[in-house]
């Protein structure tokens, strides 16, 4: 049997799911909330597996993320890099969003194929108060990624300037 290539869309829906992620990255929450009531799907991804919560996460719009939460949305689903929407506002640094994420139940140690969990992404780029956060809510401490980094290791490469002895403190005190 022959590999089957997906349907082409055409350019009315190309320009239609364009202009959904384009909405999400502006953080347009009511417009996205009458395209979910119509039947929008909450877990579409684009071409690098970014689903419209990672998009909103990324960018801070709390909005956004909690209409996309209140669809349905998968906060576990991972893009193409294995990052998860939670890894993403760690990433970014939006303390609000990672809590949001958290308290609808987002897995705190969750993560894709390459196993870097958003304490892990927290770690790397020195965002203490979503370190601490993360770490009051659960996180594992000493767990590895694909690569066989935990989240102390990962700071350190990265040559953050507290998070090593900030998990390592963490790490000492059980």
């Amino acid at each position: 049997m022959q590999n089957q290539q997906p349907p082409r869309m055409d350019e009315e829906t190309l320009a239609f799911l364009l202009q959904v992620f384009q909405t999400v990255r502006a953080g347009q929450a009511a417009e996205l909330h009458e395209y979910l009531v119509r039947g929008l799907p909450p877990n579409l991804r684009n071409e690098k597996g970014d689903s419209l919560l990672m998009i909103a996460a990324y960018h801070g719009h709390a909005d956004t993320v909690r209409e996309l939460l209140d669809h349905g949305a998968d906060m576990e689903m991972a893009n193409d890099r294995g990052q998860t929407p939670l890894a993403a506002a760690a990433f970014k640094g939006d303390t609000g969003i990672v809590r949001m994420l958290l308290d609808a139940g987002a897995d705190v140690d969750g993560c894709g194929d390459t196993g870097r969990t958003a304490l892990m992404t927290a770690a790397m780029f020195n965002r203490t108060e979503i370190v601490d956060l993360l770490l009051e809510r659960g996180a594992t401490i000493d767990r590895v990624d694909a690569g066989g980094h935990t989240a102390q290791a990962a700071a350190e490469a990265m040559n953050a300037p507290d998070t090593p002895g900030q998990l390592a403190r963490a790490a000492a005190r059980g």
